[in-house]
Protein backbone atom coordinates (compact mmCIF):
# COMPACT_ATOMS: atom_id res chain seq x y z
CA UNK A 1 0.00 0.00 0.00
CA UNK A 2 1.32 3.49 -0.63
CA UNK A 3 0.94 6.40 2.05
CA UNK A 4 1.50 9.97 0.74
CA UNK A 5 3.88 11.94 3.44
CA UNK A 6 4.71 15.70 3.87
CA UNK A 7 8.13 16.07 5.42
CA UNK A 8 9.30 19.80 5.84
CA UNK A 9 6.71 20.94 3.07
CA UNK A 10 7.96 18.00 0.51
CA UNK A 11 5.13 15.48 -0.46
CA UNK A 12 6.03 12.24 -1.34
CA UNK A 13 4.86 8.83 -1.68
CA UNK A 14 6.49 5.14 0.21
CA UNK A 15 5.31 1.68 -0.07
CA UNK A 16 5.04 -0.35 2.77
CA UNK A 17 6.49 -2.99 0.48
CA UNK A 18 9.81 -1.36 1.12
CA UNK A 19 11.57 -1.52 4.63
CA UNK A 20 14.35 1.44 4.45
CA UNK A 21 13.93 4.69 3.61
CA UNK A 22 13.01 5.50 0.10
CA UNK A 23 10.46 7.96 -1.54
CA UNK A 24 8.87 8.45 -4.74
CA UNK A 25 8.47 12.34 -5.11
CA UNK A 26 5.81 14.70 -6.33
CA UNK A 27 5.74 18.09 -7.61
CA UNK A 28 5.51 19.75 -4.58
CA UNK A 29 8.06 20.75 -1.98
CA UNK A 30 10.29 23.06 -3.99
CA UNK A 31 11.54 26.25 -5.17
CA UNK A 32 11.01 26.22 -8.84
CA UNK A 33 8.38 28.31 -10.43
CA UNK A 34 6.30 28.70 -13.40
CA UNK A 35 5.62 25.85 -15.92
CA UNK A 36 8.10 23.84 -13.29
CA UNK A 37 6.33 24.94 -10.25
CA UNK A 38 7.84 23.17 -8.06
CA UNK A 39 9.56 20.35 -7.02
CA UNK A 40 11.15 19.56 -10.41
CA UNK A 41 14.68 17.48 -10.59
CA UNK A 42 14.77 17.26 -14.15
CA UNK A 43 18.37 19.23 -14.75
CA UNK A 44 17.96 19.32 -18.46
CA UNK A 45 14.26 20.89 -19.30
CA UNK A 46 14.88 24.59 -19.11
CA UNK A 47 14.62 25.17 -15.43
CA UNK A 48 16.60 27.52 -13.19
CA UNK A 49 19.65 25.22 -12.46
CA UNK A 50 19.49 26.92 -8.86
CA UNK A 51 16.34 26.29 -8.30
CA UNK A 52 16.88 22.40 -9.78
CA UNK A 53 20.14 22.70 -7.51
CA UNK A 54 17.46 23.10 -4.42
CA UNK A 55 15.32 20.79 -5.23
CA UNK A 56 17.97 17.91 -5.44
CA UNK A 57 19.24 19.03 -1.80
CA UNK A 58 15.92 18.65 -0.42
CA UNK A 59 15.21 15.15 -1.88
CA UNK A 60 19.11 14.22 -1.43
CA UNK A 61 18.18 15.30 2.53
CA UNK A 62 14.84 13.04 2.67
CA UNK A 63 17.59 10.14 2.15
CA UNK A 64 19.75 11.78 4.78
CA UNK A 65 22.73 12.72 2.24
CA UNK A 66 24.14 15.51 1.49
CA UNK A 67 23.45 16.95 -2.00
CA UNK A 68 27.08 15.50 -3.41
CA UNK A 69 26.21 11.65 -1.69
CA UNK A 70 23.56 10.39 -4.11
CA UNK A 71 24.25 7.97 -7.31
CA UNK A 72 22.27 8.29 -9.98
CA UNK A 73 22.40 7.24 -13.94
CA UNK A 74 22.18 9.36 -17.40
CA UNK A 75 19.04 7.68 -18.77
CA UNK A 76 18.71 6.79 -22.41
CA UNK A 77 15.89 3.73 -22.32
CA UNK A 78 17.83 0.81 -22.55
CA UNK A 79 18.59 -1.92 -20.80
CA UNK A 80 21.99 -1.36 -19.00
CA UNK A 81 22.06 -1.71 -15.08
CA UNK A 82 24.99 -0.37 -13.29
CA UNK A 83 26.33 -1.69 -9.61
CA UNK A 84 27.10 1.37 -7.97
CA UNK A 85 29.82 2.02 -5.09
CA UNK A 86 30.84 5.54 -3.20
CA UNK A 87 32.27 6.22 -6.15
CA UNK A 88 29.89 6.91 -8.25
CA UNK A 89 28.46 9.65 -5.67
CA UNK A 90 27.45 12.54 -8.28
CA UNK A 91 27.45 16.15 -7.97
CA UNK A 92 24.45 17.68 -8.88
CA UNK A 93 23.98 19.69 -12.14
CA UNK A 94 27.45 17.74 -13.41
CA UNK A 95 27.72 14.94 -16.26
CA UNK A 96 26.90 11.62 -15.40
CA UNK A 97 29.82 9.72 -16.81
CA UNK A 98 27.71 5.91 -18.04
CA UNK A 99 24.38 5.59 -19.15
CA UNK A 100 21.99 3.18 -17.62
CA UNK A 101 18.46 2.82 -17.11
CA UNK A 102 18.95 1.14 -13.50
CA UNK A 103 20.93 1.30 -10.38
CA UNK A 104 21.87 -1.44 -8.07
CA UNK A 105 24.08 -1.63 -4.94
CA UNK A 106 24.62 -3.21 -1.50
CA UNK A 107 26.51 0.20 0.04
CA UNK A 108 24.77 1.02 3.22
CA UNK A 109 24.41 4.65 3.13
CA UNK A 110 24.77 5.24 -0.51
CA UNK A 111 20.99 6.66 -1.63
CA UNK A 112 20.48 5.87 -5.09
CA UNK A 113 17.67 7.19 -7.62
CA UNK A 114 16.44 7.27 -11.04
CA UNK A 115 13.87 9.67 -12.86
CA UNK A 116 10.51 9.67 -14.43
CA UNK A 117 7.62 11.73 -16.18
CA UNK A 118 5.20 8.89 -17.28
CA UNK A 119 7.47 5.66 -17.15
CA UNK A 120 7.45 3.37 -14.56
CA UNK A 121 9.86 4.05 -11.18
CA UNK A 122 10.33 0.63 -9.43
CA UNK A 123 12.38 0.29 -6.25
CA UNK A 124 13.72 -2.62 -5.16
CA UNK A 125 15.00 -4.23 -2.03
CA UNK A 126 16.47 -7.26 -0.37
CA UNK A 127 16.68 -6.49 3.34
CA UNK A 128 17.74 -9.82 4.31
CA UNK A 129 20.84 -9.81 2.12
CA UNK A 130 21.09 -5.90 1.62
CA UNK A 131 20.67 -4.96 -1.58
CA UNK A 132 18.76 -2.70 -3.34
CA UNK A 133 18.09 -0.83 -6.73
CA UNK A 134 16.33 1.72 -8.77
CA UNK A 135 14.97 1.25 -11.85
CA UNK A 136 13.59 3.41 -14.60
CA UNK A 137 11.33 1.23 -16.96
CA UNK A 138 9.85 2.91 -19.82
CA UNK A 139 8.22 0.84 -22.18
CA UNK A 140 11.67 0.19 -24.18
CA UNK A 141 13.74 -0.59 -21.53
CA UNK A 142 10.93 -2.85 -20.10
CA UNK A 143 10.58 -4.71 -23.71
CA UNK A 144 14.16 -5.32 -23.05
CA UNK A 145 14.21 -6.38 -19.92
CA UNK A 146 15.71 -4.36 -17.62
CA UNK A 147 13.90 -6.01 -14.79
CA UNK A 148 15.54 -9.29 -15.90
CA UNK A 149 18.72 -7.25 -15.99
CA UNK A 150 18.28 -5.83 -12.19
CA UNK A 151 17.19 -8.55 -10.96
CA UNK A 152 20.49 -10.27 -12.05
CA UNK A 153 22.90 -7.67 -10.95
CA UNK A 154 20.62 -7.62 -7.27
CA UNK A 155 21.47 -11.51 -7.35
CA UNK A 156 25.29 -10.95 -8.16
CA UNK A 157 25.54 -9.00 -4.89
CA UNK A 158 23.70 -11.91 -2.96
CA UNK A 159 19.91 -11.24 -3.07
CA UNK A 160 17.58 -13.83 -3.59
CA UNK A 161 14.30 -13.61 -5.53
CA UNK A 162 12.10 -14.50 -3.42
CA UNK A 163 13.86 -11.69 -0.54
CA UNK A 164 13.10 -9.03 -3.34
CA UNK A 165 10.56 -6.78 -2.11
CA UNK A 166 9.63 -4.46 -5.21
CA UNK A 167 7.55 -0.91 -5.67
CA UNK A 168 6.43 0.71 -8.63
CA UNK A 169 5.26 4.47 -8.44
CA UNK A 170 2.95 6.39 -10.15
CA UNK A 171 2.98 6.16 -13.92
CA UNK A 172 1.22 6.73 -16.88
CA UNK A 173 -1.77 4.36 -16.83
CA UNK A 174 -3.85 1.70 -18.94
CA UNK A 175 -5.98 4.74 -18.93
CA UNK A 176 -4.03 7.00 -20.85
CA UNK A 177 -1.13 4.69 -22.26
CA UNK A 178 -2.72 4.86 -25.63
CA UNK A 179 -0.33 2.88 -28.23
CA UNK A 180 0.30 1.96 -31.53
CA UNK A 181 0.77 -2.24 -32.35
CA UNK A 182 4.37 -1.53 -31.69
CA UNK A 183 3.96 -1.42 -27.87
CA UNK A 184 2.34 -4.40 -27.22
CA UNK A 185 3.87 -6.61 -29.18
CA UNK A 186 6.91 -5.59 -27.49
CA UNK A 187 5.47 -6.59 -24.51
CA UNK A 188 4.26 -10.13 -25.70
CA UNK A 189 7.86 -10.76 -26.73
CA UNK A 190 8.91 -9.65 -23.38
CA UNK A 191 6.64 -11.27 -21.60
CA UNK A 192 7.37 -14.81 -23.45
CA UNK A 193 3.38 -14.66 -25.05
CA UNK A 194 2.06 -14.15 -21.41
CA UNK A 195 0.53 -10.88 -21.53
CA UNK A 196 -3.18 -11.72 -21.57
CA UNK A 197 -5.02 -9.00 -19.71
CA UNK A 198 -2.44 -6.25 -19.94
CA UNK A 199 -4.04 -4.82 -23.00
CA UNK A 200 -7.61 -3.02 -24.13
CA UNK A 201 -7.66 -3.06 -27.88
CA UNK A 202 -9.95 -0.47 -29.46
CA UNK A 203 -11.93 -0.68 -32.63
CA UNK A 204 -9.59 2.39 -34.04
CA UNK A 205 -6.59 0.06 -34.14
CA UNK A 206 -5.24 1.74 -30.66
CA UNK A 207 -4.14 -0.15 -27.97
CA UNK A 208 -4.38 0.74 -24.23
CA UNK A 209 -1.78 -0.65 -22.43
CA UNK A 210 -0.82 -1.23 -18.19
CA UNK A 211 2.79 -1.01 -17.95
CA UNK A 212 2.99 -1.91 -14.59
CA UNK A 213 0.83 -4.31 -14.34
CA UNK A 214 3.17 -5.71 -16.99
CA UNK A 215 6.36 -5.29 -15.03
CA UNK A 216 4.60 -6.93 -12.14
CA UNK A 217 4.60 -9.75 -14.24
CA UNK A 218 7.83 -9.83 -15.13
CA UNK A 219 9.02 -9.65 -11.95
CA UNK A 220 6.63 -12.87 -11.00
CA UNK A 221 8.77 -14.43 -13.57
CA UNK A 222 11.44 -13.64 -12.31
CA UNK A 223 11.24 -15.27 -8.91
CA UNK A 224 9.32 -12.81 -6.70
CA UNK A 225 6.79 -13.73 -4.66
CA UNK A 226 3.57 -11.75 -6.00
CA UNK A 227 2.87 -10.61 -2.40
CA UNK A 228 6.05 -8.93 -2.32
CA UNK A 229 4.78 -5.95 -4.88
CA UNK A 230 2.80 -2.95 -4.68
CA UNK A 231 1.85 -1.29 -7.57
CA UNK A 232 0.35 2.23 -7.21
CA UNK A 233 -2.90 3.00 -8.62
CA UNK A 234 -2.31 6.65 -9.79
CA UNK A 235 -1.88 7.56 -13.36
CA UNK A 236 0.54 10.75 -13.89
CA UNK A 237 -1.35 12.11 -16.36
CA UNK A 238 -4.68 11.78 -14.69
CA UNK A 239 -2.81 13.26 -11.80
CA UNK A 240 -1.14 15.73 -13.58
CA UNK A 241 -1.29 18.50 -11.12
CA UNK A 242 0.23 16.03 -8.72
CA UNK A 243 3.28 14.21 -11.00
CA UNK A 244 5.01 15.45 -13.88
CA UNK A 245 3.56 13.50 -17.08
CA UNK A 246 5.43 13.67 -20.52
CA UNK A 247 2.57 12.92 -22.38
CA UNK A 248 -0.16 15.40 -20.70
CA UNK A 249 2.59 18.49 -21.36
CA UNK A 250 3.70 17.58 -24.42
CA UNK A 251 7.13 17.40 -23.36
CA UNK A 252 7.47 20.75 -21.49
CA UNK A 253 7.34 19.41 -17.89
CA UNK A 254 9.95 18.68 -14.85
CA UNK A 255 10.97 15.30 -13.39
CA UNK A 256 10.13 13.70 -10.10
CA UNK A 257 12.61 11.10 -8.58
CA UNK A 258 12.34 7.25 -6.70
CA UNK A 259 15.02 7.44 -4.35
CA UNK A 260 15.95 4.69 -1.79
CA UNK A 261 18.98 3.94 0.41
CA UNK A 262 20.13 0.79 2.46
CA UNK A 263 19.98 2.08 6.14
Amino acid sequence: MFTEKNENGLIYMTSDRIGTRHAFTTRYGGVSVGEFYSLNLGSNRGDDPEAVRENYRRVCALMGAGIDECAVTKQVHGNAVRVVTMADRHVCMSPVPYEADGIVTDVHGLPIMCFVADCVPALLWDGENGVIAAVHCGWRSSALDILGETVEKMRSLGARPESIHAAMGAAIGRCCFETDDDVPQAIERYLGGCAVGLFDRRPDGKTMVDLRAANARRLVQLGLDAGNIDISAECTVCSHDKYWSHRYTKGRRGSQAAAIVLE
